[in-house]
């Protein structure tokens, strides 16, 4: 870890401080990585509701009569097609098809807003500014402008009603991957239903300066609801369990979208984007690698890196996630395998310094909650 001095503290770190938090590294800003330990924290997002802090994550927006034009260049998703208030995930990839960041795109009236990870967000902007000026676009980062929290668990709608003025029905009625305008707690916002858990939940986008007095404004109307600051480690947990994709783990920059499961089809509508050509061609040759899930009965935790095997000793893979799930109540990870080596059900073993500890392929996502 870095010196705590020079890293990059967000309006919130003071508080965490205070929850007696654990602070680490992470991507250059110090974060919570936990507060009252990983797995009761998730155990609350899943049962409850918890808070997360996500300022350190990349906010930008692409303005210009032609932002639609340059960010449909950007991502392989319709941008052209969406409807203003309309989220979608997707990715950057380079020409030749490889991911440099997975991304949240959304449709606003006159412009495009983007989140991108904490710690892609220099060489995304410098991508995105590249691409925009071919347009005549420009690209607005206002990553240090704007906080954003996160508020996700089964009690999340109703935390949030009385703080945005809504009735029960009325909020639950907003779409998943959906985002408006409002106020939460008094605070203007841009409020959006998504979240990184597999929870329900909200995402939240707003003035810095109001960081504090919004953190405050959650804690406070969801502690009847047992809703708590959740720390970065838990929410590894949660993404992982719910199948999410990490980047640095099941994305990076040998990775392409469909070995990832992102794209699996052909692609509909006619727009060009960066990495098109070689990202069809792999879903129509079938990648040589998939993605896969596993559970482990070992009380070795599979780590990034660790080799999978078959029983004869083949190598056939790499983890490259992994952590103990107390939703499934087993140790769970994922990893790349050969094609062929991918079936749900099947016995491989990942090989930690000359030892095979059994791993049986489980579908993803390994948690889905009910709706």
């Amino acid at each position: 870890m870095a010196d705590a001095d020079t890293l990059k503290r967000t309006p919130l770190t003071h508080l965490h401080e205070a929850a007696g938090a654990k602070l680490v590294d992470f991507s250059g800003f110090l974060m919570p990585v936990q507060y009252e330990g990983i797995l009761d924290e998730v155990v609350r997002v899943r049962n409850k509701a918890g808070i997360f802090d996500l300022c350190h994550m990349g906010r930008c927006r692409v303005t210009g009569d032609r932002c639609v034009e340059a960010s449909q260049f950007l991502v392989h998703v319709n941008v052209h097609a969406m409807k203003p208030g309309a989220i979608r995930y997707s990715f950057f990839a380079r020409e030749d098809g490889t991911t440099m960041d997975d991304v949240l795109v959304y449709k606003e009236e006159d412009s495009v807003f983007f989140c991108i990870n904490a710690g892609n967000r220099d060489r995304d902007l410098a991508w995105m500014r590249e691409v925009a000026a071919r347009y005549d676009c420009e690209v607005e980062d206002l990553s240090e402008d704007l906080a954003m929290i996160a508020i996700q668990g089964p009690a999340s709608v109703e935390v949030m009603a009385p703080l945005m003025g809504y009735d029960l029905d009325e909020l639950g009625d907003m779409k998943y991957y959906s985002f408006r305008q409002g106020q939460v707690g008094g605070v203007p916002a841009m409020i959006s239903r998504t979240g990184y858990t597999g929870e329900d939940g909200f995402e939240v986008y707003f003035d810095k300066d109001m960081a504090e007095d919004l953190w405050r404004s959650l804690l406070e109307t969801g502690e009847p609801f047992g809703v708590t600051p959740i720390g970065l480690a838990a929410r590894d947990t949660l993404r992982l369990e719910a199948g999410m994709a990490l980047y640095g783990h099941e994305l990076d920059d040998t990775t392409n979208p469909v070995e990832a499961g992102i794209v699996f089809k052909p692609i509909k509508h006619d727009h060009d984007f960066s990495g098109r050509a070689a990202i069809e061609a792999m879903v129509e040759e079938g990648p040589g690698r998939v993605l896969v899930g596993f559970t482990t009965d070992s009380a070795r935790v599979p780590r990034q890196g660790y080799d999978i095997v078959t029983p004869d000793h083949v190598a056939v893979g790499k983890v490259v996630s992994g952590s103990p799930s107390p939703t499934l109540g087993t140790n769970i990870g994922t990893g790349y395998v050969a094609k062929g080596h991918d079936a749900p059900g099947t016995l491989l073993a990942m090989e930690i310094r000359g030892k095979r500890y059994e791993i049986k392929l489980h579908a993803l996502p390994f948690y889905k909650r009910s709706r």
